[in-house]
């Protein structure tokens, strides 16, 4: 069995720890933590007790950023938290400056990037994506496939189906921009495939149906549903339109 573990980690009681796993310095474990084959947990990181982490997992790692990219990433980051009774599927990538509240499950191949909080009892399906700066409230669902761009908000009890997508740029890259993501308030619910277009509020209550394109605010308790795509213009008339904004 081949393991590393730094000297300054602290590991409580009753953990179980699979083959070629590496932890780094300053690493805090709970009692009672369930680490499997291949992980690695960066430095820093705190893991509650009764936590469960699965094969080829890594956990706490350094973001890194493009040449062109247009985010920077912050000097120095917190330490990656995982509260409680939480439990991690296989090749889940967890990033320093995250919280990760209690009783979480995060599935297969989820990525969860850096400055993200995540409450009690939320669910993130498998090959879920989940960018910078994005917050989550409790019990909320979110299955298999979704992005969660940066800058959302989601609040309590809301549920997301699968492969619904978002975003929080509306110059779609072509010059510097204030991100702004979807506002999705208590309980509303977004169907599968949706699209979520930047800055949108999508009320309490409210309804998104199944391949919806969200493109104004949704109000509380409402559903809409349907998209109608026509050609407005030329392409190059949107550059024109964006260069004189400024």
């Amino acid at each position: 069995m081949s393991q590393y573990i730094a000297d300054s980690a602290k590991v409580g009681r009753g953990c179980v720890f699979g083959k070629n796993i590496v932890i780094e310095e300053n690493v805090q474990i709970g009692d009672n933590v369930y680490i499997g084959h291949n992980v690695v947990i960066h430095e820093g990181t705190r893991i509650g007790s009764n936590v469960h982490v699965d094969d080829c997992c890594i956990i706490g790692k350094l973001p890194k950023s493009g040449v062109s990219s247009t985010r920077e990433i912050p000097e120095k980051l917190p330490p990656l938290k995982i509260g409680n009774g939480s439990i991690m599927g296989s090749n889940v990538i967890l990033y320093r400056g995250s919280m990760i509240g209690n009783e979480v499950f995060i599935g297969d191949l989820a990525s969860i990037r850096e400055q993200n909080e995540i409450g009690d009892r939320v669910i993130i399906g498998r090959l879920v994506v989940m960018e910078p700066m994005t917050r989550i409230g409790q019990r909320v669902r979110i299955a298999a496939g979704t992005h969660l761009t940066s800058n959302m908000i989601i609040e309590d009890d809301v549920f997301m189906g699968t492969e619904v997508s978002s975003s929080n740029d509306n110059t779609m890259g072509r010059r510097p921009v204030v991100y702004r993501g979807a506002h999705i308030k208590r309980g509303a619910r977004i169907g599968s495939n949706s699209t979520l277009l930047p800055g949108v509020v999508v009320g309490v209550e409210a309804v998104v149906a199944a391949g919806t394109v969200v493109n104004r605010d949704v109000p509380d308790r409402k559903i809409i549903a349907g998209a109608s795509p026509r050609i407005i213009c030329d392409a190059w008339k949107l550059d024109t339109i964006l260069t004189n904004q400024d």
